[in-house]
């Protein structure tokens, strides 16, 4: 049993530290769309607010991503009945299908179809994303296409948390822990 142990610490310790070399890094600039087809340039819109977002650029990656969508949304951006407006987090929170490759002719279909299965409340909290995957595989560390990342950025843009994987309670945590 101890000799599983070893290679497994030493995989979670690579993964994680592939992540954390981003922090303090500015995120890359990406050029995203609205689920009504608007432009948004990350993280120039965001800035001056904390934000959280989430890329997947698989399908794998996607199924995993929707773990994450209840348990953010509820934690920052649905306010419970009787807490007051300025109240909690206040965090942009920005869930972003990546279109690759041949991939990329999909995403108007996607599109569409998400307007039809998904809750319209959740519309403004989902970006597409249409493009080369290149320049953030090299300056995200996306070594891994079956997972989803996220990056909490500061005000100005700059990466103060990084994680990967499916939801988790120990990760939501940490993500709260770094927007108090």
């Amino acid at each position: 049993m101890r000799h599983l142990l070893l290679p497994m610490i030493l995989c979670i310790s690579t993964c994680l530290k592939g992540q954390n070399d981003l922090i303090g890094k500015l995120f890359p600039t990406m050029e995203v769309e609205t689920i009504n087809d608007l432009k948004v340039k990350l993280p120039d819109s965001v800035a001056g607010k904390y934000t959280l977002l989430g890329l997947a650029y698989s399908k794998k990656a996607e199924d995993d991503l929707l773990t994450w969508f209840e348990p953010i949304f509820n934690k920052f951006v649905n306010k419970p009945e009787g807490v007051l407006k300025g109240f909690g987090h206040d965090v942009n929170v920005f869930f972003i299908p990546m279109f690759t490759g041949i991939n990329a002719a999909a995403a108007g279909t996607v599109k569409r179809k998400s307007l039809k299965k998904t809750d319209p409340q959740l519309f403004p909290y989902i970006l597409f994303y249409k493009g080369q995957l290149k320049p953030y595989k090299e300056s995200l560390n996306f070594d891994n296409k079956e997972a989803p990342y996220f990056f909490v950025l500061d005000p100005r843009g700059v990466i103060v948390y990084a994680t990967t994987g499916v939801f988790s309670d120990v990760k939501l945590d940490e993500i709260e822990s770094v927007l108090e």
